[in-house]
């Protein structure tokens, strides 16, 4: 399979009182890993639990509480990092990350710093057909996540929901190669895209199963290119984290405004501090959370409780085996294979189920036809209505069915929408309700004539002005397909139409 080829975006530039400005941008998403178990012990992962009912011993941090590693989380990091062309280590190893918060009862997360589980990988970010960047992965690690405070529900008091704490995340670490807000947001779309193909995270942002941590920095143009050249950071300015980002557009949002601020204390002769900033979405605006911590501050050592990590080769060569076909390959495939733009095989292949539909209805039939009915006339009504697809009153047979009765010549495109309002609002197969409400179109030339004939002789005057100008004779058309009740085949009525009145080629 040939993969589709792209052209680099353009960077994003912001002009500023003393010249032009480029924002480097880096990502580290969390992207919780879709597993009934927890990272180190076999408490429940489901969401919307009453508070503190899946915690376990060792998640509590009670003492003599010893961690027990979860595979099938390993297997869903490897499975994950082959998804995303990466280099898997089969030697790697836990660490622990010393911070002191009420929703850590351990007092220390479990980490992977020095030894991760996957290397380098890539992603490819689409930003529109033919022009897409791609954005290097450094490292993919395994880690726990921390519980929750909750702070609304009492004026003098906070709570402690420890049923987040222990379950198995996986940190996604970008290099600095996105260029700009709405590609980060692309970026994270993508991965996001990726890992529901793999079935190795949900992505569900709103249950804060994916989130962002955004590494913000500006430069001037030519500083980017120095520090490919050199690899020095220096060149990329200093750089301020966004945390805890859980919406596309908010991401979108924090950065411009991020990006905006530090040029103008670089352009009023100031220096930006590194530190770890929140996006207020209601102001619109970052605000310093604390001073952004080095590696050194967290004492990092390696887990006591837990042996190296050693994975066989085997097992990596098994989950490659299984690994699905993802959204790049699937894309590149739908438009060599069904003759459809790029475009239209990216909207089709956004969702394994819609990707999923499409062929079902595409089997066997016109690939182009097909994804024309699937995405304006089925995902047009579904965005209309506001359902999803999976609450889709119309299934893929009966667009299926549809689609056969135009090819077969059955029905026209007129009746065929008509045709697919029977379906959405009353159900039924296509087939029998064209053929027991007489929707059939007329091809027979000879009752198609008759129509023809009857519209030329009720108006001799139109006759003159189509035949001096041969664009008219498309009124013809519409009269004879109206007193047809539009059952009338169109490209034999056009035919017959500019025999009748002599404008043959």
């Amino acid at each position: 399979m040939s993969e589709l080829t792209y052209t680099e975006p353009k960077p994003k530039v912001i002009a500023g009182a003393t010249g032009d400005w480029e924002l480097v941008i880096g990502m580290e998403v969390h992207a919780q890993v879709s597993s009934k178990a927890k990272l180190f012990s076999g408490a429940s992962t489901e969401f919307g639990a009453e508070p503190n009912s899946n915690v376990a011993l060792v998640d509590a941090g009670l003492p003599g509480m010893l961690p027990v590693i979860n595979q099938y989380c390993v297997e869903q990091a490897i499975r994950t990092g082959l998804g995303l062309k990466a280099e898997i280590h089969l030697e790697s190893a836990f660490d622990r990350k010393n911070y002191f918060y009420p929703d850590l009862p351990q007092g220390y997360q479990i980490s992977q710093l020095y030894h991760p589980i996957v290397g380098e990988g890539e992603i490819l970010v689409d930003m529109e057909p033919g022009i897409g960047r791609k954005v290097r992965i450094e490292r993919i690690h395994l880690e726990q996540d921390a519980g929750k405070s909750v702070h609304d529900m009492d004026p003098h008091m906070s709570f402690v929901d420890l049923n987040r704490t222990g379950v198995a995340l996986m940190e996604i670490v970008s290099r600095p190669d996105i260029r700009g807000p709405e590609e980060a947001a692309e970026y994270v779309r993508k991965l996001r895209q990726i890992l529901r193909y793999l079935g190795t995270c949900d992505g569900n942002m709103q249950n804060g199963n994916l989130r962002a941590d955004v590494n913000v920095s500006v430069c001037r143009p030519g500083d980017y290119e120095k520090y490919q050249e050199t690899q020095d950071f220096s060149h990329l300015g200093t750089r301020c984290e966004i945390k805890n980002m859980n919406s596309m557009r908010f991401i979108q949002q924090a950065i411009d405004y991020e990006a905006k601020r530090q040029i103008a204390i670089l352009e009023d002769g100031g220096t930006v501090d590194q530190e770890t900033r929140l996006y207020d979405p209601t102001k619109g605006e970052t605000r310093s959370m604390r001073s952004k911590e080095e590696a050194h501050d967290y004492r990092y050592f390696p887990d006591p409780d837990l042996l190296p990590l050693v994975v066989e080769q085997k097992l990596v060569d098994d989950i490659g085996a299984r690994l699905p076909e993802l959204p790049d390959e699937k894309k590149a495939r739908f438009v060599l294979d069904y003759g459809m733009t790029e475009y239209d095989a990216g909207v089709l292949t956004a969702e394994t189920e819609s990707a999923d539909f499409f062929e079902a209805v595409a089997d066997g039939r016109d690939g182009k036809m097909a994804a024309n009915w699937v995405i304006n006339e089925l995902f047009g009504r579904l965005n209309k209505q506001d359902l999803s697809l999976a609450d889709s009153p119309v299934s893929a047979r009966q667009l299926g069915g549809i689609v056969d009765l135009i090819g077969k010549g059955d029905i026209s495109g007129k009746i065929a929408k008509d045709l697919f309002e029977i379906v959405w609002t009353e159900g039924g197969d296509p087939a029998e309700i064209v053929e027991t409400r007489g929707m059939k179109q007329v091809t027979d030339t000879g009752a198609i004539e008759a129509a023809v004939d009857d519209v030329i002789a009720a108006n001799p005057a139109q006759v003159e002005k189509a035949q001096a100008n041969p664009k008219l004779a498309g009124w013809f058309v519409g009269q004879v397909m109206k007193a047809t009740g539009g059952k009338a085949n169109p490209q034999a009525v056009q035919a017959i139409v500019r025999s009748k009145l002599g404008l043959e080629d």
